[in-house]
């Protein structure tokens, strides 16, 4: 089992930063891959960001959303388990609860969650 911690989210200004920590814990070992997630009301989850990495903990990938390319940023800490998503030049449109997810080496879905944290980008 793997457990997921997100925090760092809050209420922003547009046109402000805001930067996510997903800590993991657990069997780490088995993942290989981290997404962030991001669901605001009435809409589907979508993926906004993931980061794929080695048996060694070498960055493979990463891959975002259309409309978040540019303003964030993926990136993992090797040594503390931890992925951060770096957002800058929030919007409105990027309100939403942000969820981190891992999936296991080999496998197809993302199999654990992080219970979410919002974020809140309103003048």
């Amino acid at each position: 089992q793997v457990q997921l911690v997100e925090s760092g989210g809050g209420l922003v200004q547009p046109g402000g930063s805001l930067r996510l920590s997903c800590a993991a814990s657990g069997r780490t070992e088995s993942n290989d891959a981290m997404g962030w997630f991001r669901q605001a009301p009435g809409r589907e989850r979508e993926l906004a960001a993931r980061i794929t990495w080695s048996r060694d903990g070498t960055i493979s990938s990463t891959a975002y959303k259309d409309s978040v390319k540019g303003r964030f940023a993926i990136s993992r800490d090797n040594a503390k388990n931890t992925v951060y998503l770096e957002m800058n030049s929030l919007t409105p449109e990027d309100t939403a609860v942000y969820y981190c997810a891992a999936k296991d080496r080999g496998g197809e879905y993302y199999t654990y969650w992080g219970q979410g944290t919002q974020v809140t980008v309103s003048s």
